[in-house]
């Protein structure tokens, strides 16, 4: 099921403006690539790129062309795993972050 423009705005907006929510809504995203469900997390991504760093700023940042990371985030998305990681080092730099994964 799509997202409504309403919805994303709406989610967009808390992510700018509440930190916690934010933090949450990368590892969300982390924890869906990691529990095998892509979609799910490369559409959080998504999101949260477009509510943080923009795709502009991403692709200047990764050296990733912007066209080339819209398509990787999008439906029919597959980034490669050295990709996904630069993005998401990238991501947690920008909110001062670090993740961790453990067992």
């Amino acid at each position: 099921m799509a997202l409504t423009k309403d919805f994303r705005e709406t989610v967009q907006a808390r992510v700018r403006g509440d930190e916690e929510f934010r933090h949450g809504l990368l590892r969300d995203a982390i924890d869906a690539l990691l529990a095998g469900e892509g979609a799910l997390g490369r559409e959080i991504l998504r999101d949260f790129i477009n509510a943080t760093v923009g795709f502009p700023t991403l692709a200047e940042q990764t050296g990733i062309h912007a066209k080339t990371l819209h398509q990787m985030f999008g439906p029919k998305g597959n980034p490669t795993a050295s990709n996904l990681f630069k993005i998401i080092a990238c991501l947690q730099e920008h909110e001062g972050v670090r993740l961790q994964v453990m067992a």
